[in-house]
């Protein structure tokens, strides 16, 4: 069983290392191929699409034909996304389809291993599983931009020949060791909507979710301006953007493994408040970088304020679910989901008319959420009163 659940944590690990190792690699092919910077937005956008509402039909799938059989599947289908990357790096459709490929594949592996935990897990014990997947997610999305950037600096192309090789590398490993659970469980089908999600949005539960998306939101215009916005104001290179993200990625991983613990029960408001405002003042210095130390500051303040509050939210949002544990999850990455969809996209269009224009608009947003947090506190109309 721990041979099964490290193969699984890898694969979690490898999906979100290929969300993130395209982000310091990406904008340097737009720039270099001369298209435009609508499209850094558009394959970040298109990937996440594809992901999020193939979710239910993979999922649909994973409980009719078994989750080992997804699971290769999905190793084989997200292998051939890179492939395809690399190979047609400069033919702007191909790219775009292998980024759909990429986002649906992504979409199975996600689906079909959370139902393969859910199969071998217990109640006692399921939290720790995916106490850990979520750690395997969370390094991934560390490493990725690290890699992305430091390969890319070799060759645009390496990155993604690298992590189709290891994924390939993986079906072999798993169509050796993986074993089909015996006891099956529903798969995580991720509802687009999950059911009961009207109701909860009766409750104070709801500025949470609204404050999540702000959140993401946010992010994702980072991750999608960043390296455009210092290519024009340092011409930093993939390789200095690698490192500087592997460096904000530990100091995500510090607060979210050594602060966020130790944030006492019903404190948890004031640290939001807190982390929004440290997210505008790491969003202001940004906009005032002038060379590559003031980047990599204003890109760790920024991960420290971010990190604390997708944390805290995720934390408190589960707590005012009231029980309802799996819908409140399901609405959380519906809200967060949604801000990777339509982020992308919307900043990286604010850049083309003004550089700075979306780090502007994404401080007021940082500051104008805050709202959402008094008016959380100030409802007495909680599922978690009623629940306990």
């Amino acid at each position: 069983m721990k041979k099964t659940f490290l193969l699984l944590m890898s694969i979690q690990f490898l999906v979100y290392l290929g969300f993130g190792i395209i982000i310091p690699v990406l904008p340097e092919v737009i720039v270099q191929y001369g298209w435009d910077e609508i499209h850094v937005g558009g394959l970040l956008t298109i990937y996440a699409i594809a992901s999020f509402f193939t979710a239910p039909f993979w999922g649909h799938l994973s409980d009719k034909f078994g989750r080992k059989q997804l699971i290769l599947l999905g190793l084989i289908g997200f292998s051939m996304s890179f492939i395809m990357f690399s190979i047609f790096i400069d033919q702007l459709f191909i790219l775009y389809l292998s980024r759909i490929i990429g986002g649906l594949f992504s979409g199975a592996l996600y689906t079909a291993v959370t139902g393969y935990i859910s199969d071998i897990s217990t109640n006692e014990n399921r939290n720790k599983y995916m106490g850990f997947m979520g750690m395997s997610i969370g390094l991934g999305f560390i490493f990725g931009p690290a890699i992305g950037g430091l390969l890319g600096h070799i060759n645009l192309q390496l990155p993604f020949v690298v992590s189709s090789i290891l994924i390939a590398l993986l079906f072999i490993y798993g169509l050796i060791l993986i074993k089909e659970p015996s006891r099956r469980g529903d798969a995580n089908k991720r509802a687009i909507i999950p059911i009961g999600a009207s109701k909860m949005f009766e409750y104070r539960v709801r500025y949470l979710f609204l404050f999540s998306f702000f959140v993401t939101f946010i992010l994702a215009g980072v991750e999608a301006t960043f390296q455009l916005f210092q290519i024009e104001k340092i011409a930093i290179t993939p390789l200095q953007l690698g490192w500087l993200f592997m460096f904000s990625g530990f100091f995500d991983a510090a607060i979210q493994g050594g602060l966020v613990r130790r944030i006492k029960d019903g404190s948890e408001t004031k640290w939001l408040i807190w982390a929004q405002i440290i997210t505008a003042i790491g969003l202001f210095s940004i906009v005032f970088t002038t060379n590559l130390f003031l980047a990599g500051l204003s890109l760790c303040i920024f991960t420290a304020g971010n990190a604390l509050a997708r944390t805290c939210v995720v934390s408190l949002t589960t707590k005012e679910s009231g029980g309802r544990y799996a819908t409140g999850a399901g609405l959380s990455y519906s809200m967060d989901n949604l801000g990777r969809i339509i982020g992308p996209l919307f900043f990286t269009s604010l850049f083309k008319i003004d550089i700075s224009y979306g780090y502007i608009l994404s401080i007021v947003l940082a500051l104008l959420s805050i709202i959402l947090i008094f008016l959380f506190t100030r409802s007495s109309n909680s599922l978690r009163f009623e629940h306990e």
